[in-house]
């Protein structure tokens, strides 16, 4: 791509955010996320083949639906209360469908069919967008209209996005696959805490970015997409493959990494609000997607490669210099949970 055209798309994507989460109005929210939308689709689109075309086509199809509720929702609230600002969302029925549309653009159970599919179908580098800031708009939305919105219906989707993230990601061998499964639950998490604490919605979300970012990185380095790649990395360079799978198993939550901190701290929080069941269900679903993580580990590190090693073992990083956030990136993925008590003491 052009890099004067892909400068233009990625800042009227960047534009198209920042309106949605800076508005009150929600007619400037809806342009935002149509300048979004529409500036994501070349990014979709960068690498030429049927795959990334049907991609994009399932990707607008989605959210140019999402948008249009969202924009009914508006002006039913709208016939209502007479106003356009998003602190007035008084209307059930505005409510329902505004979680309707802001959940379908999240990719939230029942609406997150499209997530796997379209991540499957583009370059690394655009699902690393798509599942990180992608998200950042639908949910500022949903943390300022919190209190208008229905807390049952939210809470379902959550454990349904927890169980489908789990379930879906077990008879994945692709990674992208795999890790949108693992964005499904993790927005699950998010969602599931909103209507109590949404100040722990943000520390899950200034978690998962860094975490997510850190392992495309990584996959991007090695032009790695499968489990058998992945494999054969080892071979090449043991010490990013290490990273890679210390990385996911920090997603899927196993402590004493990052991915631990978020979860423990929401089920805390659950429990401080009487809320008991929900909680432990969430925790038995959130093993689904520790195991495929920790089937991924073995797959590629503790089973034996079948023939005998003859290519030379890189302990060194390529291009490191090309890479100067993957470190930090790395030690906050990795090592927030045990760094956060020293934090605190040097506070």
């Amino acid at each position: 791509m052009n890099p004067l055209i892909l400068s233009l798309v990625m800042m009227m994507m960047i534009l198209g955010t920042l309106l949605v989460m800076t508005s009150s109005h929600w007619f400037m929210i809806w342009v935002g996320f149509e300048m979004n939308m529409l500036a994501i689709i070349p990014l979709l689109t960068k690498t030429h083949n049927p795959r990334s075309t049907e991609a994009a086509t399932k990707y607008f199809l989605t959210q140019a639906t999402a948008s249009m509720l969202l924009l009914v929702a508006a002006i039913i609230n709208l016939m209502y209360s007479g106003h356009w600002t998003t602190m007035k969302l008084i209307n059930p029925t505005a409510s329902i469908l505004m979680t309707m549309a802001l959940t379908m653009k999240l990719g939230l159970s029942p609406f997150h069919f499209w997530v796997p599919e379209v991540t499957q179908g583009i370059s690394l580098t655009s699902g690393l967008i798509l599942l990180t800031w992608q998200k950042l708009a639908p949910l500022s939305i949903l943390y300022t209209t919190m209190p208008f919105t229905n807390t049952n219906i939210l809470m379902m989707m959550a454990l349904a996005s927890i169980a489908i993230g789990g379930w879906g990601g077990l008879n994945q061998t692709q990674l992208r696959k795999i890790m949108a499964y693992s964005s499904i639950a993790h927005m699950g998490w998010m969602i599931s805490i909103l209507t109590y604490n949404p100040t722990m919605t943000l520390l899950n979300l200034y978690l998962y970015i860094p975490m997510t970012t850190t392992v495309f990185m990584l996959l991007m380095m090695n032009l790695t997409t499968t489990m058998k790649s992945l494999s054969l990395v080892s071979n090449k360079s043991p010490l990013t493959t290490i990273l890679i799978l210390i990385m996911m198993l920090s997603l899927g939550g196993l402590p004493p990494l990052t991915g631990f901190l978020p979860k423990w701290l929401i089920v805390q929080e659950m429990m401080k609000n009487n809320s008991i069941i929900m909680p432990t269900v969430m925790t038995l679903l959130a093993l689904l997607s520790l195991y495929f993580y920790m089937r991924i580990t073995y797959t590629t590190s503790l089973t034996m490669f079948p023939t005998t090693n003859n290519t030379k073992i890189k302990w060194q990083f390529q291009n490191l210099q090309k890479n100067m956030y993957l470190p930090p990136l790395i030690i906050i993925s990795t090592l927030m949970l045990p760094l956060s008590p020293i934090m605190m003491m040097l506070d």
